[in-house]
């Protein structure tokens, strides 16, 4: 038993030679025949000994042996002790723990190896990941056609595009801050079931309101995916492979982005693919769009079942026996995978950190059921906000305070930026309309037919008489101070289309959606409105959505060459020239949007901010991981990207705003911003040669 203890304590000393052994009573858990303090405790009260250890009649009466009650509180005493000691000694008592944990992990893990094992949980996290970028652009790519679907106004559609980022806020902090408590694999699968779930529900429901419920709720659910997914992965990662490897799982972002643009363009357009039930219920194609972007989520959740726990959080629960079992499954795995299952697993003992709250489990007997769990809740959720502020204690205070700008200037400056850029071509593609109307005036038309479609027209001081609109459409056309006498409109359906100002003299409207707000100060004189279309039609597909779509898809896509060579680089120049680096180049990728006036120049662009920034938010990502010990790591991750989304809600309103306006304002925020952001990361601490705590 000795030979074996010397033996492990060889293998996983410290480099600096200050932990070279450690007392058998120094909290290590330790393997082999030893005996258990279950033996050793064994009371003389059963049955009486004496010193040769033969047994004795009288002494099993019920009553201790005088000796045995003394040395029965010798061995007691330590444990009492701890309950009155100061919280301040046993705080760094764990911390002098962690830190021992922490180097013995990392040997441990390198021992494990990196294959098979980091490669399949690589791809099970990547698909959360995945479906958290497809989250980002389900909204805007359905908005076009759930407007009419579900008849949007400007405002309402404005608090869709917003409230899938109050979601993902709201979970990013909730839920990851729970799963420093829970445990990292429970709370990613609440995370991707609460995302599932009500994606699922979503493209189903009909009306507005409960619509706008199931994303802001299935928002929240994929929001807390995102710090979980990073704090897991990292925990399974050498030192040497942490920055690469998580920045090469950044890319699974990028793949939802493509995943939903080819998608959308592939179903959308499809107004047939899909069926109704009577009047009132109608499953359009944008809602399958919708079902299919739920896929990356429910395929992560079914394969995350067969994942375990992380080893290093379980550690810090103290449960050392689930987390030996684990790292020794990751370590046959690999070896199994490399051609050599002959390897044994060597670790027999792992430091575990002093518990200092413990959660206190309530029996069942004690008060009704409800009351039990209202007291776990408030329990869990004390301790959830105890991180958040430990997060402002005075050794990490600084680093908080400076990852929060920098995680909202990038957030402002790029979502801001991507919502702006669609805009913009859309602008620009109908100021290019708009210069090709035709104008006709004082046009007379009687005794005519109209069963076309009439499209981007102004028609000035016509008259017409005894004329028929029959089975046709109008695209953008006004008629202003007009006549119409006799006329007779059927089965019409319109899209921007309004009488300004006309006199409509016995005429019928049978069938039509010309409704009222149609018509702005016009008289009618013995006219009649007939059967009107109820509800909103998708009557014209947009010339555009193919252009939006590729839009949106080339972003995508341009961020591979800014993963690639992050991934590459990150362990190589460090985390904080790549964040400060990546920021300042682009900013000036801004200042050249003054330059783009056309539709190409402002795709162009995009892509080229796009491809340079991606590699601020990888870099981003791995230091907040490594700045934070494993106890707080999810919380401090969940606070930062809640805050990033907050950032994203202001960058879109603000930047949307100034659409067809200016194009200076926009451009001086984001460049400001990013380079604000980018000197201000220039003074957090490098951690690529540090171990993770």
């Amino acid at each position: 038993g000795g030979r074996e203890t010397n033996q492990v304590s060889d293998d996983y000393r410290y480099q600096d030679g200050n932990y070279e052994g450690y007392a058998p009573n120094d909290g290590y858990y330790r393997g082999g025949d030893e005996p258990t303090h279950e033996e050793d405790a064994q009371s003389d009260v059963t049955e009486g000994h004496d010193e040769d250890d033969e047994v004795y009649e009288g002494e099993y009466q019920g009553i201790p042996h005088p000796d045995d009650i003394k040395a029965k509180q010798k061995k007691q005493a330590p444990a009492v002790d701890d309950e009155y000691r100061d919280r301040a000694d046993l705080m760094a008592e764990r911390m002098e723990d962690e830190e021992q944990l922490a180097h013995q992990y990392e040997n441990i893990i390198e021992e494990c190896g990196h294959g098979r094992f980091q490669w399949t949980l690589f791809f099970v996290l990547g698909l959360a990941l995945m479906a958290d970028g497809v989250e980002l652009f389900v909204v805007g790519f359905v908005l076009p056609s759930a407007e009419k679907d579900m008849c949007l106004s400007s405002s309402n559609k404005g608090m869709l595009g917003l409230i899938v980022y109050l979601g993902m806020m709201v979970g990013a902090v909730m839920l990851g801050g729970l799963a420093d408590k829970l445990g990292r694999k429970k709370c990613l699968i609440i995370s991707l079931a609460i995302n599932a779930a009500f994606a699922f529900l979503s493209s189903f429901v009909q009306g507005y309101g409960f619509f706008l419920f199931c994303r802001l709720i299935s928002g929240l659910g994929i929001g807390g995916s995102l710090p979980i997914v990073f704090a897991y992965f990292s925990e399974f990662l050498s030192r040497e492979k942490r920055g690469e490897h998580l920045s090469w799982l950044c890319m699974f972002w990028m793949i939802g982005g493509i995943f939903a643009s080819a998608m959308a363009w592939s179903i959308i357009p499809h107004y047939g693919w899909g069926f109704s039930m009577g009047t009132k219920y109608h499953f359009h194609s944008w809602r399958v769009f919708v079902l299919v972007c739920s896929l990356p989520c429910i395929a992560s959740l079914v394969a995350l079942k067969f994942m375990p726990e992380s080893p290093r959080f379980l550690l810090e629960m103290g449960k050392h026996d689930e987390a030996w079992m684990i790292l020794k499954q990751v370590h046959d795995t690999n070896m199994r995978a490399k051609g050599e299952p002959e390897r044994v697993f060597t670790v027999s003992y792992i430091k575990t950190p002093k518990q200092v709250d413990e959660f206190i489990e309530i029996q069942s007997s004690t008060g009704t059921w409800y009351q039990r769990w209202l007291v776990r809740i408030t329990t869990t959720f004390k301790q959830v906000w105890d991180n958040v502020l430990y997060c402002l204690t005075a050794q990490y205070r600084m680093n908080t305070l400076i990852l929060a700008v920098v995680w909202f200037t990038m957030a402002l400056s790029y979502y801001g930026l991507i919502v702006w850029f669609p805009d913009m071509i859309r602008y620009l593609q109908e100021e290019a309309y708009e210069s090709r109307v035709k104008i006709f005036d004082e046009e007379e038309v009687s005794h005519f037919t109209f069963n076309f479609t009439l499209e981007n027209q102004i028609h000035r001081n016509g008259e017409y008489r005894n004329d028929k609109f029959i089975g046709m459409k109008f695209k953008e056309v006004r008629f202003e101070d007009s006549l119409f006498e006799e006329c007779y409109f059927e089965d019409v359906t319109s899209s921007e289309t309004f009488f300004e100002n006309c006199t409509i003299i016995s005429t019928v409207f049978f069938n039509t959606d010309l409704y009222k707000h149609k018509f702005i100060d016009c008289r009618f004189i013995n006219s009649t409105f007939m059967s009107e279309k109820e509800g909103c039609h998708l009557d014209f597909e947009e010339d555009n959505d193919f252009l939006i779509y590729l839009v949106s898809f080339l972003g995508s896509l341009s961020v591979l060459p800014g993963n690639i060579i992050s991934a590459l680089l990150m362990d190589k120049i460090g985390r904080i020239k790549m964040i400060g680096g990546s920021m300042l180049i682009s900013a000036v990728c801004c200042f050249f949007l003054f330059f783009g006036n056309s539709e190409s120049a402002m795709i162009g662009w995009q892509c080229l901010f796009c491809g340079a920034s991606i590699a601020a938010w990888n870099a981003l990502d791995v230091i907040t991981v490594e700045l934070y010990p494993t106890d707080k790591r999810a919380t401090a991750f969940g606070i930062l990207n809640g805050l990033c989304k907050f950032g994203a809600i202001l960058g879109n309103s603000i930047f949307a705003s100034f659409v067809g306006i200016t194009k200076v304002v926009p451009i001086l925020l984001a460049s400001s911003a990013l380079v604000g952001g980018g000197l201000l990361a220039l003074r957090l601490p490098e951690t690529r040669d540090q171990v993770l705590m």
